[in-house]
């Protein structure tokens, strides 16, 4: 899965749990400041995610996710191990 994928399933991710536009999802957007996602929603954002691509993003790395590309990285890592 290349990069430019996994941005807009987490695009599509974004849209269905916190009602980002895709369009506006980037990989230097910051979700919290830019894209309005609070930490409820990013708690579901990180299991649709698990869910859809298999991955584990553990629950205490949550605070480190501050932007789309944080977690674009750990999915990268997760699918290349």
């Amino acid at each position: 899965m290349t990069r430019e994928e996994i941005v807009a399933q987490l695009a599509e991710i974004l849209n269905e749990v916190a009602g980002v536009l895709p369009s506006e999802v980037t990989e230097e957007k910051s979700l919290v400041e830019e894209l309005d996602v609070d930490s409820l929603a990013m708690a579901e954002v990180i299991v649709v995610a698990e869910e859809r691509f298999g991955v584990a993003l553990p629950e205490e790395e949550m605070k480190d996710m501050r932007r789309v590309l944080d977690i674009v990285l750990r999915v990268e890592k997760q699918l290349a191990s």
